[in-house]
C-alpha cells in the first residue's frame, strides 16, 4: 500500500473535492480513500460533515480513514453527564466531542482506528462494509475469530466487542461510521465512561455497555498501519478502484473550503452541550462541617444546557434564606458548568456580609454544587 501525500496528490484530491456540486457527474466516477493527517477530533468529524455536504456520491464511494488523539465522543442525542465523567475529563485534559450520527458513546485515542463509509442514501448498507473490515482482518490474520452482529458490532472470540457502529442518514446522502479497538488504554477507557453523577434522569438515548479487547491482545504483531493498508486494500478490490491513500489535512481551506467554520462549530458549548436532551437532577449530598453533618437535597431541570428549574433544600438557619435565594436565582438560566457556576458563587460572595464563618459555609454550598456538574 503506498501512502501518496505529494502535492500533485493534494492537488489532484483539490480538484476532485473542490468541484461545484453539480459538476461531480462529470468527475471521474468510482471510489476515493483518504486518510487525515490530522489527531484532532473536531477537524475529523468536521471532515465527515463536509463530505456528507458537499460531495455528489452519485457515482462515487468514499473511505474516510483517521484517528484522534484522546477524545470521548458522544452520540447526537446522548447526554454526556450520563455518558462519561467530565471530572476526569477535565482532569486527564481529554477531549469531548458531540457528533452528528446517533448511537453511543466511544472512547478514541491513537490506539483506536475510524473509518467511515461514505454513499447515497440507496447504496447504504452497513453489513457490507462491516464485512470488508472482516475481510480485511481474515486476510491479515486467518486466525483471528471475528465476525459482524446483528447489531453491526464486530467481536473478537465472540464475545468481545471490537467494533461499535454509528451511522448518519441525509435525504440524499449517507454514512456509517465505525470504530476498531487496535491498542487502546482500556483502563482510561473504562474510567472515562463511568458517569458518577447521581439522581439523573434523561429520555436521551443511552449507551450499551460491552466487554472490549484489543486486536494487539490477541495478536501484538499488528500495527494500526497495517490494518489500515488492509482494510483500505479490501475496500478496492470490493469496488474495483486503485487502492492507494491520498491524506488530506482537514485544516486546509483550499481543499475544504469552509471547513474551518465546521470545526469551530463542533467545538461550542452550545453544540457539545447544549444539544443534550432535556434532563433534571434530583438528589442529595451531605456536607461535612466542623463536627455536624448537614443532608442538603438538590432538584433541578436542565434545557439546553441550562438550568430551567433549581431549589436547594438546606437545613434553617445554616445560610441566610436570602442568600440561598440569591444563589438559586442565579443559577437558574446559567450553563449546568462548574467554570459558570463557580463565577456565579464568586461574584455572589462579594456582596455577603464580611463574616469569615459565614463565607466558610457559603464556599463549601458551592463546591458540592459545582461536584454535582
Amino acid at each position: 500500500m503506498v501512502l501518496q501525500s505529494s502535492l500533485k496528490n493534494c492537488l489532484q484530491l483539490s480538484c476532485v473535492l473542490r468541484t461545484p456540486k453539480a459538476g461531480f457527474r462529470s468527475t471521474t466516477s468510482g471510489g476515493l480513500i483518504i486518510q487525515s493527517v490530522s489527531n484532532d477530533v473536531y477537524q475529523n468529524l468536521a471532515v465527515e460533515d463536509w463530505i456528507h455536504d458537499h460531495m455528489n456520491l452519485e457515482n462515487r464511494q468514499v473511505l474516510f480513514l483517521w484517528r484522534n488523539s484522546p477524545a470521548v465522543v458522544i452520540g447526537r442525542h446522548q447526554n454526556p453527564w450520563q455518558e462519561c465523567n467530565l471530572r476526569l475529563l477535565r482532569q486527564k485534559n481529554i477531549k469531548l466531542a458531540r457528533r452528528r450520527s446517533g448511537g453511543g458513546t466511544v472512547y478514541h485515542d491513537l490506539g483506536n482506528i475510524n473509518l467511515t463509509f461514505f454513499t447515497t442514501r440507496k447504496k447504504y448498507e452497513r453489513m457490507e462494509n462491516l464485512k470488508v473490515v472482516v475481510k480485511a482482518l481474515k486476510a491479515l490474520r486467518p486466525q483471528l475469530d471475528v465476525h459482524v452482529t446483528d447489531r453491526y458490532d464486530i467481536l473478537l472470540g465472540r464475545q468481545y466487542k471490537i467494533s461499535g457502529t454509528a451511522a448518519k442518514l441525509g435525504r440524499t446522502t449517507a454514512y456509517h461510521h465505525c470504530t476498531l479497538l487496535c491498542n487502546a488504554d482500556k483502563f482510561v477507557l473504562s474510567s472515562v465512561l463511568k458517569s458518577p453523577y447521581k439522581g439523573l434522569k434523561s429520555n436521551a438515548t443511552p449507551s450499551v455497555p460491552a466487554s472490549v479487547k484489543n486486536l494487539f491482545e490477541e495478536d501484538p504483531s499488528l500495527t494500526c498501519e497495517m490494518l489500515l493498508d488492509a482494510i483500505a486494500e479490501e475496500y478496492a478490490k470490493q469496488h474495483h478502484i486503485d487502492h492507494h491513500i491520498t491524506l488530506i489535512n482537514p485544516a486546509d481551506e483550499a481543499v475544504l473550503p469552509g471547513i474551518n467554520k465546521k470545526t469551530k462549530e463542533l467545538q461550542t458549548w452550545e453544540w457539545v452541550y447544549g444539544k443534550t436532551p432535556k434532563f433534571s437532577v434530583s438528589t442529595c449530598f451531605n456536607m461535612v462541617y466542623k463536627d455536624s453533618v448537614l443532608d442538603v437535597k438538590v432538584d433541578m431541570d436542565v434545557k439546553h444546557g441550562r438550568i430551567e428549574v433549581c431549589d436547594i433544600d438546606l437545613p434553617e438557619q445554616w445560610l441566610p434564606p436570602a442568600l440561598c435565594s440569591e444563589l438559586v436565582k442565579s443559577l437558574t438560566g446559567s450553563k449546568f458548568c462548574p467554570n459558570e457556576t463557580t463565577t456565579l458563587a464568586t461574584t455572589l460572595l462579594r456582596v455577603c456580609p464580611q463574616d469569615d464563618e459565614l463565607h466558610r459555609r457559603w464556599n463549601l454550598l458551592c463546591e458540592n454544587m459545582i461536584m454535582l456538574m
